[in-house]
């Protein structure tokens, strides 16, 4: 049994087509759209491994069927610079050394955008720790992604002023 569904993929208005309806969101991103940014880790949605945004919340991509995203705007790590313009996010984790072996980047970094937007960052390293307390990193970057986040959460507000004046 197949299913049509549509999305709003990184920007970019989709239509696929699901050959089984019990594909889970992560391995639509993966084997079908040859988005592989995003990753599977555990597969349980217990590393935060497969972060991304469906209609501007962070979701676990292995848990959620592909068939429950009819409708959404979906965005994927790919989706997240602009041209060659990184997010804040993307530029502060670099700055702050957020990453060593990077498998678990790319959650981190949708995770951190997902808790920024959510206005749950605040301004204490403990308080961001919880907030991403989803995304595990197993050599350990917690310090550097803690303050990578601040920073980002940081520009961003700046901008955001800039911007109303």
């Amino acid at each position: 049994m197949s299913l049509s569904i549509s999305l709003t993929l990184n920007g970019e208005a989709r239509r696929v087509l699901l050959d089984d309806p019990r594909v889970t969101l992560l391995d639509l991103l993966r084997e079908n759209l040859d988005l592989t940014g995003t990753k599977k880790g555990c597969d349980r949605g217990q590393c935060g491994a497969c972060t991304v945004l469906v209609d501007e919340r962070r979701i676990n991509a292995c848990l959620a069927l592909a068939a429950s995203c009819d409708g959404a705007e979906v965005l994927t790590i790919e989706g997240l610079a602009e041209g060659d313009r990184l997010h804040p996010v993307q530029a502060a984790f670099i700055a702050h050394d957020g990453f060593q072996c990077g498998f678990c980047t790319p959650g981190q970094i949708m995770s951190a955008v997902g808790l920024i937007a959510e206005g749950q960052a605040g301004d204490d390293p403990e308080r961001v720790r919880e907030g991403m307390s989803g995304n595990l990193c197993r050599c350990g970057a917690y310090a550097g992604i803690a303050a990578a986040v601040l920073e980002a959460r940081r520009k961003l507000a700046e901008g955001e002023k800039d911007q109303a004046a």
